[in-house]
């Protein structure tokens, strides 16, 4: 068994569902976890955004915006004579909630995950449909149902054991030997619908791998392979053609774009390699991950944007020894990512995530004894396997606010 990952970008057209097709079309005994269609997660945060306001005409009106985005693809691709009778019925379901739900402030993480897992139940839906009457017999497999998670709303894990039982049944009694299911979704305890975070698509497709014990995982992108920069931030970016689990969490952990942080545990974990190919040339190489090799031998560049919490101990206690713990949980608490901490006696440093609750988070540490400030407008640069040269050139800047060394990474926090 293989796993292949297509992410929104790879689908957010005709074209890229077609080059899908060519991408699988011959294969079997494989297993394809689909993103959703190029910018739905956005257009039905928007939804949800509506449905805060209690403004339901205007989530209704971009439901129908998001519908016609789905249809034109369907129509580019069947024609517009054809219809999905399992589309229409998604889209009327979301419309449903819409009408229906008497929406409560403390349920706001409940609903959103509710109403973004829709976007990947239509482009597996659409592909499925598409694959199956182009010659790639395959079984459409609702994640909800195959993916047991924690009671966790928005940043959910997954219980791998119980996941075991749950999509071998959901895969048993079928003639076929392809299999669609959506990434970045997942169910709870209680039923509802859970995602995995943000670009969580990898994780999905890695946790499937895990369970069924796949030959390899392959990301298809519309990059070359893995890159040691971002091209758009570090012109002279070069291609690694293959690196060890290790440097991977690490670039992922530090805000790399190209793999979500929780996809390497489960595929170490079995040593299934990971593959990141280009989705424009099914045949070229592109990168590899493995636990057989040693280190990278470019240096690594990653950069992404911050909020600094800057937290002064009011009755002057030392924050290692007697506060430290109560500020981690209180922050976890509220999910808030924690990227960078610098300390001194009686101030803590924390550099995080944006997040909606970062400001309740901040009313909690301030009743603990905190003065807390707020810093936003930052970014936080990770050099990893850094040469003196680039020491030189990034860390005498002027706008750096934090910085930390050790002999394998540079980083630190600075004003854009």
């Amino acid at each position: 068994m293989k796993v292949y990952k297509f992410g929104g970008a790879s689908v957010k057209d005709a074209a890229g569902v077609k080059n899908l097709l060519d991408i699988v079309t011959g294969e079997s005994d494989l297993f394809i976890i689909v993103s959703a269609m190029g910018k739905t997660t956005n257009a039905l945060e928007g939804v949800f955004a509506a449905m805060q306001q209690g403004d339901e005409k205007l989530a209704l009106e971009r439901i129908d915006q998001c519908y016609g985005y789905h249809r034109g693809i369907i129509d580019d691709l069947m024609g517009a004579d054809i219809t999905i009778k399992q589309v229409d019925i998604l889209f009327q379901q979301l419309r449903n909630i819409v009408r229906n739900t008497i929406y409560r402030s403390s349920d706001a993480e409940l609903w959103y995950d509710t109403i973004v897992a829709f976007g990947e139940l239509v482009s597996t839906t659409i592909i499925s449909n598409y694959l199956n009457g182009h010659g790639v017999e395959n079984k459409w497999i609702d994640m909800r149902r195959a993916f047991l998670t924690e009671q966790r709303h928005k940043d959910a894990n997954v219980n791998i054991e119980a996941t075991t039982v749950r999509l071998k049944r959901e895969m048993e009694n079928c003639e076929c030997s392809v299999f669609v299911g959506q990434g970045f979704i997942g169910g709870a305890p209680d039923g509802t619908t859970t995602t995995l975070g943000r670009e969580g698509s990898d994780y999905s497709a890695a946790i499937v791998a895990h369970v069924l014990g796949a030959e390899s995982m392959s990301v298809w992108k519309d990059v070359d392979g893995i890159l040691n920069a971002d091209p758009k931030v570090f012109p002279d970016a070069r291609k690694i053609d293959h690196l060890n689990y290790t440097d991977t969490i690490e670039m992922a952990y530090s805000g790399a774009q190209i793999i979500h942080p929780k996809t390497i545990k489960p595929l170490e974990a079995k040593n299934i390699p990971l593959y990141v190919r280009p989705f424009g040339n099914k045949h070229a190489a592109g990168s590899v991950i493995t636990g057989d090799v040693e280190r990278a031998y470019e240096p690594i560049m990653i950069q992404k944007s911050q909020v600094l919490l800057n937290l002064h101990s009011r009755d002057l206690s030392f924050v290692l020894e007697e506060k430290f713990a109560k500020v981690f949980t209180t922050l976890d608490s509220h999910r808030i990512r924690i990227n960078l901490v610098h300390n001194s006696a009686v101030n803590l440093y924390i550099a995080v995530d944006a997040s909606w609750h970062i400001d309740d988070a901040m009313s909690e540490l301030r009743a603990e004894g905190f003065d807390v400030e707020k810093i936003e407008e930052l970014e936080m640069v990770t050099i990893r396997y850094y040469t003196e040269e680039l020491y030189q050139q990034y860390a005498m800047d002027k706008r750096i606010i934090i910085k930390q060394t050790t002999p394998h990474s540079l980083r630190f926090v600075r004003t854009k």
